[in-house]
């Protein structure tokens, strides 16, 4: 494992991570724009527990949606249809973070850190990290956060209060990356709702091969508009 410089922002190459903990690449440094971006392009991302130091990994294998392979039940695209919630794109991005961070059931906790809930407020005011939210009325139900780089959408984490509505969150991230031609949707590691929706878990390297594609795409920065979520 390797220990990061403050000083500078270079990562080893992902392939160099542990085997156990599976995805254990490097500790220290921070979580300044610059370094986040070096990263998320290289195929890392940062996890640590409160109080504990900076942690970056690269799973092998990885969980990943691409454009188009998304599963939709019966039951979910009747949900889309009905009406029941409305999808909004960077209206609430800092209640979204924080809801992510909220307690959760059988769970322990939190990773998401004032540190990265400060360090990521800061990447959505530079336009690269962007929140899909689930309202019904006007009350936040649901919703998920990441970054982007290239044509490439890293996920980061996602909420539900109501039935669904994690679900239809991510259902307008699919739209969103059909229209806007993301090759890829970066679900980090594989959990039972994930799959549920179509996330296939791959080999490292073969992430790696198609991130490498993405990057050589330009990046969609800003505000992401409204009415450019698409449920269905």
């Amino acid at each position: 494992m390797y220990r990061l410089s403050r000083s500078h922002i270079d990562f080893p190459a992902a392939e160099d991570a542990l085997d156990e903990p599976n995805g254990l690449l490097a500790i220290g440094g921070d979580l300044r724009p610059a370094r986040l971006e070096r990263a998320y392009r290289s195929g890392i991302f940062p996890w640590f527990e409160v109080g504990g130091p900076i942690l970056w990994w690269s799973p092998d294998p990885r969980a990943v949606l691409l454009p188009g392979r998304l599963k939709i039940s019966r039951s979910l695209r009747k949900r889309l249809r009905s009406g029941e919630y409305r999808v909004s794109l960077d209206t609430a991005f800092v209640d979204v973070v924080r809801a992510c961070a909220g307690p959760r059931a059988k769970a322990d906790g939190t990773w998401i850190t004032h540190d990265m809930i400060d360090a990521y407020t800061h990447l959505h005011a530079l336009g690269y990290a962007h929140s899909v939210e689930t309202w019904r009325h006007d009350e936040l139900v649901g919703g998920l956060y990441g970054v982007s780089w290239g044509a490439a959408f890293f996920g980061e984490s996602m909420f539900a209060r109501a039935d669904d509505a994690s679900k239809v969150a991510f259902c307008a991230l699919h739209r969103l990356a059909i229209d806007r031609r993301f090759e890829i949707i970066d679900c980090q590691m594989p959990n039972p709702h994930l799959l549920s929706l179509g996330v296939e878990v791959i080999p490292r390297q073969k992430f790696l091969r198609l991130l490498e594609r993405s990057q050589r795409q330009p990046t969609w920065q800003g505000v992401w508009r409204a009415d450019e979520a698409v449920t269905t």
